[in-house]
């Protein structure tokens, strides 16, 4: 079951995630960011949805992975494999 997070949907392995030390300076905003304007979207085979966007504040693509809903954030972070729209990620 989905937890409720500001104005996401997110579930408890992505609230768990959020609290280590390399994940707790992302911000709700960048999440939202690609969340509306990513750059490239890929379904994955389980039907979770992966997109990607820069964030021009970091300097750095940002992946974010939603489930099947299109709406519940399951993970966020840096992607550094991940190098602009051509890129498989």
């Amino acid at each position: 079951m989905p937890c409720y997070n500001f104005r996401m949907k997110t579930t408890q392995y992505f609230q768990a995630t959020r609290l280590r030390p390399d994940r707790s300076a992302i911000k709700d905003e960048w999440i939202l960011f690609v969340i509306q304007n990513p750059e490239k979207t890929l379904i994955q085979t389980d039907g979770r949805i992966k997109k990607w966007a820069k964030i021009s504040e970091a300097g750095k693509y940002f992946r974010v992975i939603l489930l099947e809903d299109g709406e519940t954030v399951h993970n966020a972070f840096f992607d550094r494999s991940f190098g602009g729209t051509t890129d498989e990620g």
